[in-house]
This record gives structure tokens, sequence and C-alpha cells, in this order.
């Protein structure tokens, strides 16, 4: 995939394949192409060259609203919801439009969306179904933007910082959310700059630069490649990271 503005080839021929169930850790620098990335593969904006093939069909030129019932949902690093509507009504919105190719969607929410909007809310832990969005803390509007994607039904979730702003122990709430989702069998996309979360969720790590895919592997190994520790991580976080997978072999057998 290419995706150029003018002189900028913001996405620079990267390929990259996600498999079921699968969590593929997306890392870089800010300005790397991630979240263009992202913006490409659900249509937010359009691609310049290359094609996106999804479960064998090519959705390349497909709109955004098609390629969300084509199977694939995200998130975005705003907060993004209909702050007048409450939490449930938010959902249940997400699960009738989102779900399937409605050519007169009507105004009356369906059954069988409430049931998927109520499983949703459910997967990610979201209490207090009648408060209104506007009045929901930062961690709640996260979970409320996750649970909105989920709704939709997707085969490919893809998550853009997730966890940033929020405290280590929100942090681990989100990963837990993570996990529930990948047991299920969805695959997921993860942007983060919050290496812990990356690395301790993800099954495989790519790091971009320049648009660029610079590194593609284990967690483990991404604080080995020198690479990624010149353009990226530092020597300070490095030797951080290093620290974290000593005290989490499991980590590095897992990668």
């Amino acid at each position: 995939m290419t995706k150029t503005f003018g002189s900028l080839r913001a996405v620079d021929g990267l390929s990259l394949t996600v498999r079921p169930g699968e969590v593929v850790g997306l890392g870089g620098p800010n300005g790397a192409g991630k979240t263009t990335f992202f913006d490409v593969v659900t249509a937010v904006t359009p691609i310049t060259d290359g094609r996106i093939l999804f479960a064998g069909r090519d959705i390349t030129r497909l709109a955004a609203h098609e390629v969300c019932r084509a199977g694939i949902a995200r998130t975005f690093q705003l907060n993004a919801a209909f702050d007048s509507l409450s939490v449930e009504e938010n959902i249940e919105i997400a699960a009738h439009f989102g779900d399937t190719d409605r050519r007169f969607p009507g105004f009356s929410i369906s059954r069988a969306a409430r049931q998927r909007a109520a499983a949703a809310l459910d997967l990610v832990g979201l209490p207090g179904r009648q408060r209104i969005a506007r009045d929901l803390p930062v961690l709640d509007r996260k979970l409320l933007m996750i649970a909105g994607a989920v709704a939709t039904s997707p085969r490919l979730l893809l998550l853009d910082e997730p966890v940033g702003g929020l405290s280590p122990s929100e942090v681990d709430r989100i990963a837990d959310v993570v996990k529930r989702l990948s047991t299920s069998g969805i695959a997921i996309l993860l942007i983060e700059h919050v290496m812990r979360f990356l690395l301790s969720l993800s099954t495989r790590v790519v790091i971009m630069h320049h648009g660029k895919a610079i590194f593609e592997g284990a967690p483990s190994a991404v604080a080995d490649d020198q690479t990624v520790v010149e353009t990226y991580l530092g020597k300070a976080a490095t030797s951080r990271l290093k620290a974290f997978f000593v005290k989490q072999p499991e980590l590095n057998a897992h990668g």
C-alpha cells in the first residue's frame, strides 16, 4: 500500500497480513504513517497505490460504510460518540447501521441490533447504560468507542491508541478487553505508544518509520533491533523494555 499527500509518502509500500485471532501491534514515532494506514484500510482516505484484500475479497475501492459492513471496524485517537445520547443508544445505533447493508434503514432499532449492542457492552464491561455520553470519564469514553466497533460484528478490529492518557490501572482494564476480543477470534491491529501495553498484548509487532516497516517480528525482539532503538525507542526506553521482558519471561516464550 502507498498513500501520498502531494510529495509526502505517508505510507510507502507497506505490506501487512493479519490473521484471525492475532493481535498485531503497530508502533513507531509520531508521523510514521500509522494512523494514515488505518485511514486507508477503512476508506476514510483513498489509497494512492496498491490493493487491500480482506477474507479473499478486494475491498480497495469500497466506501467507509461498506468496509465496516464487510467486517472491519475501528476506533479513533479522539473519543468519538453522539454526546447527547446515552451509552446504550450510542451502541444500538452502531449495531443497527454498522452490521448489514440497509437500503431503507428506518428509525426503529431491531431486536437483533439491541442484542448485539447489549453483548458488546457486556464484553467491554461498561456500566451505567443510561448515562449520557458527554458525562463519561475518559476511560468509559474509550470503552464506549470500542463497544460501538464491536457491535458491528467485526472480523478485524483496528484500535488507534486505545490507552492514551490513561492511568496504569486503566491501561490494564483496556488490556483485559483486548484479550477477550482476541480470544473470541477477532483479528486485532493495534496502534499504541505505551510499549508495555503494545508488547504484552501483541503476537507480532511492526514498527513504522517514514511510512515504511523497519521491523516486523516477535515483541521480545523489538528492543534488540538497532534500527528501532536509534529511530524510535532511544537507550532509556530500550533498557526499560529489556527489563520488562526479564520480569515476564513468558512473553519471550510466546514471541
